[in-house]
């Protein structure tokens, strides 16, 4: 079997990007041929170094690297980057048998879809985030600092300001999704969804479209260890983008109602704001050794706050294999493998739920025994890069198999 990865980047930079390069990793450890195709120039992953991988570049620019009227309309449609992908696609000594899509909104735009359906093999994406059907990707309104209710591309979402950026920002991804809509309707289609919330999330907001919906967890590359000792940390930590939809706010604002310090490993917008809390300690973006160390002597817990419906955060499952408890908002799909009150607590985004969680570990002996039965847990049923292969193998098989029975009836009618 061969299989084209295609994502904007091939260094695991952030959650999308991490799961396509370590998806062509545990491909080819398990004997697939992989050629990985990144859209944008830039750094290398090592482990995409494999005599069953293949790399290609396609030399495109970041669209936000651009002068923005140029921007606005390469995020549309790019209609160079289509020809490139065609080309790339077309060198090819082998023709592969699946295209696997993770990523395409930095520089590839909705052209590149009716590249991958004229090669006449199957297409799938996986659903990092929410961009095939909303237009500022995550379907929440940053405007009132809550998820989203309105139906994509309906009257209200058009004027809504809900955009992150700006109003020419929510302007520009309108068009895209129209675009992108346009490209996909009709089109037989698979996608691939990381937690089960979103794929009973996205059903829902993509009814219009010809999908077949399949369900494989994201890989979690860690070496299996002794489990962390938690009653021995000091702190609730929390790791990733310091953003109030990703509830770094709440974190702050519960550790102190808890009396608990708060450790923040990463960088954003709120930075000035949480250091203004007692107890608040901000350490900036670290290697990812570096984090799993400073985790592993720091936390009594991960929080992992989301106030908007986050498909499937990765440091939730990472803790878990490390045997560190976590406090998960309901809305984050990785709040799915966090049993409530055995490995750690789920609960609403709200201040008071996660304080009343925080002040449970602040028991030495609640933490131990959530940190313990977190470890033993996850590795009775690891997501390892292996089974997470193994899984995206089977779907392939799947989607082959379907496809190759189309066609025959389509003959034996015809």
């Amino acid at each position: 079997m061969h299989i084209v990865v295609l994502a904007e980047f091939a260094v695991a930079s952030g959650g999308a990007e991490k799961v396509a390069v370590e998806s062509a990793r545990g491909l080819a450890n398990a004997g697939i041929d992989v050629t990985y195709i990144q859209a944008i120039d830039g750094p290398v992953d090592p482990l995409l170094d494999h005599p069953r991988i293949t790399r290609v570049c396609l030399g495109n620019a970041d669209i936000w690297s651009r002068p923005a009227h140029r921007a606005a309309f390469a995020g549309i449609w790019n209609a160079d980057a289509a020809r490139r992908l065609g080309a790339a696609l077309a060198r090819l000594p082998t023709p592969p048998d699946l295209v696997h899509l993770h990523q395409w909104t930095r520089s590839l735009s909705p052209s590149v879809f009716g590249t991958l359906f004229k090669q006449g093999v199957p297409v799938v994406a996986t659903l990092h985030d929410y961009f095939l059907a909303c237009p500022n990707g995550v379907y929440y309104r940053f405007d009132q600092d809550e998820p989203c209710t309105l139906a994509p591309l309906s009257a209200a979402c058009l004027v809504a300001p809900c955009d992150g950026k700006s109003r020419l920002h929510k302007l520009v991804r309108v068009g895209r999704t129209a675009a992108l809509r346009g490209a996909l309707r009709g089109r037989a289609f698979d996608v691939i969804h990381v937690s089960d919330a979103s794929r009973t999330r996205m059903g829902a907001l993509l009814g219009d479209l010809a999908l077949t919906h399949h369900r494989v967890d994201n890989p979690v590359r860690v070496m299996r260890d002794v489990p962390a000792d938690p009653a021995r940390g000091d702190a609730i930590a929390y790791v990733g983008r310091l953003t109030r939809e990703k509830g770094a706010d709440l974190v702050a604002q519960a550790a102190a109602a808890a009396g608990l310090p708060a450790l923040f490993i990463g960088a954003g917008p709120l930075e000035a704001e949480l250091r203004a809390f007692p107890n608040v300690e901000v350490v900036g973006w670290q290697a990812p050794d570096a984090v799993w160390r400073t985790l592993r002597t720091r936390a009594r817990a991960i929080a992992a706050p989301s106030r908007w419906f986050e498909t499937g955060p990765l440091t939730v499952y990472e803790a878990l294999a490390c045997g560190l408890p976590v406090v998960a908002s309901t809305r984050a799909g990785a709040a799915e493998k966090v049993v409530d009150g055995v490995t750690g607590f789920a609960v609403a985004p709200e201040v008071d739920a996660f304080a009343h969680a925080f002040r449970r570990l602040a028991d030495d002996d609640c933490a131990r025994s959530l940190g313990l039965a977190a470890h033993a847990r996850y590795w009775a049923a690891p997501m390892t890069e292996s089974a997470h292969a193994q899984a995206l193998i089977q779907v392939y098989d799947d989607i082959l198999t379907a496809r190759s029975l189309s066609s025959t009836t389509g003959i034996a009618a015809a």
